[in-house]
């Protein structure tokens, strides 16, 4: 190739006529994605509306929203452990409470705990009276991992000793009974049931 020949160069205007092509594509790939975002979040708000609920249904009474004085009976209530109905207008702290605790726990703490129902909780409710004391101290290990996985948010366990199986859990209008506690069917449960109830946004 000779001094006075040169490759040849790209025009002003094919270099124009590239870079918008770039900007036109790069448009193009955000509001796609801006779009395939929106779909995600519109199908997990659906989601959280329409999710099948876990366990059996228990029609709750339509005074379900009454507050008793705190010392009166509560019950009866539509299912044992209960799953919803008249109660305090406090609720109790959440956390793994021990046979010793029901020493100093109220009269009748059923009537706290509906009122954590209400707010979206999940009880898990245990009787080691059906069960020797290896398979009670296994049980509530289980029972402690799967609160923990959910940092135990809205989560109790409660010793209940009308249960005649060595487990149950409930929330507002469901019941899950356990001849033998499965913590992968207890996990399905917290995720399908926790704040599915008449106050969720309460604490």
């Amino acid at each position: 190739m000779s001094k006075n020949q040169s490759k040849p160069k790209t025009s002003k205007r094919q270099a124009t006529q590239v870079r918008k092509s770039k900007q036109r594509l790069n448009s193009i790939l955000i509001w796609v994605g801006l779009g395939i975002g929106a779909i995600a979040i519109a199908s997990f708000v659906v989601w959280q509306v329409i999710r099948p609920s876990s366990g059996e249904v228990v029609p709750i009474p339509a005074n379900y929203q009454t507050h008793i004085a705190e010392g009166t009976p509560p019950g009866p209530y539509p299912s044992d452990p209960p799953a919803g109905g008249v109660h305090y207008d406090s609720e109790l702290p959440a956390k793994f409470y021990q046979v010793a605790d029901l020493e100093t726990a109220p009269q009748y703490p059923e009537g706290h705990l509906v009122h954590n129902l209400e707010h979206g909780y999940v009880i898990i409710w245990y009787n080691c009276d059906v069960m020797d004391e290896a398979s009670c101290t296994l049980l509530k290990k289980q029972i402690q991992q799967v609160m923990d996985d959910f940092d135990g948010v809205k989560l109790i366990a409660f010793p209940w000793k009308s249960l005649n199986v060595p487990v149950a859990m409930t929330s507002w209008g469901q019941l899950l009974r356990f001849e033998t506690f499965d913590p992968n069917q207890a996990r399905a449960f917290v995720k399908a049931n926790r704040n599915r109830a008449p106050e969720p946004n309460a604490p």
